[in-house]
């Protein structure tokens, strides 16, 4: 063998070891790099909730020094664990809706890869980087699965409960479907699923902008109530003297009874639900409110 082809085939062997090397650091990355960020997203869950817990006693305190008590320490630590959740804006809506969105958006991925001649598990397996934001880990756990040797029914199934929605309920159950038994026009019915999907999502746009009159009629009254009070305890305390009685203070825990049940229910209606899983045994949490 002449010295330029050793040369050569000692280059190619090398940059194939170099390849393989690089591989299997990055496939043993991934799952490093998703245990990270699930990690950092427990980590910011326990610090909002730490931060919330710090706001309530430190309401509950201001509460009892100012008026002396109990019952109103009580309901100003509530009231600071509670009222930015239910007049906040509202984030889980805005969830719900980046997922419905996401599942669309997936399922026309697998549709154009699907009609590329793709099979279900590549086509799966190769919109795991590249799925929307919302629903990439549970893609790319689905896609772990499959790669696995797990049944595609069983880990679309875990697919779907990790979405949560009822979309994602009805495409699963195509792609189980399809990967069962063959499926007749399997483009169209993604097709159709996918523009079913967009269709809901609009449907909760137009839902949320409707019911956004309640929650700024929840923060008008909250504001004003509260504010009524500060100034009856600041300018004219004579007025609020009985509630200084044990009765008064029982009295006071009714009215915050009453405020609570109020609240929770008009947050209730301010809110959508996405209708009964497909999937899922389970009735809707909100069955009736939504759509």
């Amino acid at each position: 063998m002449s010295p330029p082809v050793v040369v050569l085939t000692a280059v190619l062997g090398g940059a194939a070891f170099g390849l393989g090397v690089w591989l299997c650091l990055l496939c043993a990355a991934v799952p490093l790099r998703r245990a990270r960020e699930r990690a950092h997203f427990a980590t910011e869950d326990r610090r909002r909730r730490v931060a919330r817990l710090a706001g309530a006693l430190g309401a509950g305190l201001v509460g009892w020094v100012l008026t002396g008590w109990p019952v109103a320490a009580l309901l100003a630590a509530a009231g600071a664990w509670w009222l930015p959740v239910l007049l906040g804006p509202d984030r889980g809506h805005a969830q719900r809706l980046a997922r419905v969105e996401a599942v669309a958006s997936w399922t026309e991925q697998i549709r154009d890869l699907m009609a590329g001649a793709s099979g279900l598990q590549h086509a799966i397996t190769a919109t795991a980087p590249i799925a929307p934001a919302p629903i990439r880990s549970e893609v790319a756990r689905l896609s772990d699965q499959l790669r696995a040797g797990r049944s595609p029914e069983t880990a679309l199934a875990e697919f779907a409960k990790a979405v949560a929605t009822p979309t994602a309920d009805l495409v699963a159950a195509a792609l189980s479907s399809a990967a069962s038994r063959h499926a007749a026009d399997l483009g169209s019915l993604l097709s159709s699923l996918a523009e079913a999907t967009r269709e809901q999502a609009s449907m909760l746009v137009r839902i949320a902008a409707s019911r956004a009159r309640v929650r700024t009629a929840m923060r008008i009254i909250v504001a004003v109530t509260v504010g009524l009070a500060a100034g009856l305890l600041v300018f004219n305390p004579a007025y609020l003297a009985p509630y200084d009685r044990v009765l008064g203070q029982v009295v006071l825990a009714m009215i915050g009874v009453l405020w609570a049940i109020a609240l929770t229910w008009l947050a209730r209606l301010s809110r959508t639900d996405l209708g009964p899983r497909i999937l899922d045994p389970r009735p809707s949490a909100q069955a009736g409110v939504g759509a």
